[in-house]
């Protein structure tokens, strides 16, 4: 079978697939990339590059949509150069989100498209308006956000199939379009991902190792901002320091901004709520450390006590599942995408995603009772492996899937 693979930031979600398809005989595994990297995933990388920006003065609404078909574009050139030098694939494989896969279908007509469906943007009732301290900027976002789905119809209607990681994703779509999406999750490899009692992390050269056992407080972002919930955790940590005074708080992220709006006052999100909680805070027990290499991460979820995961109604972070694959005690927000793997005191607590001093309580409550969080811990790392561990629940489906329409492409 022949495989192309395309997303702007390769490998990211097809990290597990790719690697095992060019890891099993009998397949080529191409990936067109802008940004990505081969890794150890075996795909032969394929660049395609912008040769163009977008326009000034262009109607707003449709802008984002400009980016995309530009993106579509370039594609298109580097996939037009593959089909002159031999390659056609059975099944291109390509996220949605970037415009990449628009045009691919006039290139391989007679290839099947698989897209990934991640998240499907709405004015109401998912993140935009979600939260009330950061209302609309104006009457017209809501057809910003219509227009702004222009690129994923386009795509859904030139797709064979789609897989959605979440089902709650899924339903983001419009009931019309969820017959072509399937749910299968990208996979949490939960041999590696694993509680492990001899983890060890170090912050502090002066200071000893964190190990299980202690009162570590984690959160994990890829950068730290409102769709993350990081302005509420950091409103209850005060509290939570305060009445737990062993307590160590390790935050994970960067001080950008992948989701929203940007800060318009030109500090970053981690700066504006530090400095508004500052005054309460021992600095000396809260240790932001950026963006983790993996290892260590993971090291951190092995140790912690107690991990917050928040988040707007949006797209499932990894480190959710991870959490509960190293079997941490996860108190997570009461939203759609956390209710689908969280339930309140069966493998986890869950909180109003605005109530501080609910938020507050729980984690001490876990800080404070280690042995009556255990049942929830090992109720988590159970979940974890049943329904999201890569070897036995998510490959084999991706592959299944791959692979009928391979067979029904072929045909």
């Amino acid at each position: 079978m022949r495989i192309l693979f395309v997303h702007q930031n390769f490998p990211a979600q097809f990290q597990h697939l790719a690697r095992h398809l060019a890891r099993e005989a009998g397949h080529e595994v191409f990936a067109l990339s802008l940004h990505g990297k081969e890794g150890d995933t075996g795909a032969r990388l394929v660049r395609y590059e912008l040769t163009r920006g977008t326009s000034r003065n262009i109607q707003p609404w449709v802008a984002d949509f400009e980016s995309k078909a530009i993106r579509g574009e370039a594609c298109v050139r580097a996939a037009r150069k593959l089909r002159d030098a031999g390659f056609v694939p059975d099944v291109i494989y390509a996220h949605a989100g970037w415009g990449e896969a628009l045009f691919l279908r006039d290139v391989f007509p007679a290839s099947a498209l698989l897209t990934y469906a991640e998240f499907y943007y709405r004015a109401s009732g998912q993140d935009v308006g979600f939260d009330p301290e950061f209302p609309l900027p104006d009457a017209d976002e809501p057809c910003r956000i219509r227009a702004r789905n222009a690129h994923n119809l386009l795509t859904l209607e030139a797709s064979d199939m789609a897989i959605a990681p979440t089902l709650w994703q899924r339903h983001t779509y419009p009931e019309r379009y969820r017959e072509l999406i399937e749910v299968v999750h990208d996979g949490i490899d939960t041999r590696r991902v694993a509680p492990n009692l001899q983890a060890r992390i170090s912050l502090d050269a002066n200071q000893a190792p964190l190990q299980p056992g202690d009162e570590v407080i984690s959160f994990v972002s890829r950068n730290l901002e409102p769709y993350r919930g990081y302005h509420v955790f950091m409103r209850a940590l005060p509290e939570i320091l305060r009445r737990r005074p062993r307590a160590r708080a390790v935050i994970v992220g960067g001080d950008g901004t992948s989701y929203g709006a940007k800060p318009t006052d030109g500090v970053s999100w981690k700066q504006r709520f530090l400095r508004e909680v500052k005054p309460g805070l021992d600095m000396t027990r809260v240790h932001f450390v950026g963006q983790l290499p993996y290892d260590a991460y993971l090291a951190l979820l092995q140790v912690s006590a107690c991990h917050v995961y928040l988040t707007y109604p949006f797209v499932l972070s990894w480190s959710c599942i991870e959490a509960l694959a190293a079997g941490c005690l996860v108190v997570g927000s009461a939203t759609p995408p956390v209710q689908e793997v969280i339930g309140h005191g069966r493998n986890g607590l869950l909180v109003d995603f605005f109530d501080v001093a609910a938020l507050a309580n729980s984690v001490v409550e876990a800080l404070a009772a280690p042995a009556a969080m255990r049942p929830l811990r090992a109720a988590a790392r159970a979940e974890a492996v049943q329904r999201y561990d890569l070897h036995q629940a998510c490959l084999s489906r991706q592959l299944a899937l791959i692979k009928s329409l391979a067979t029904r492409a072929g045909s």
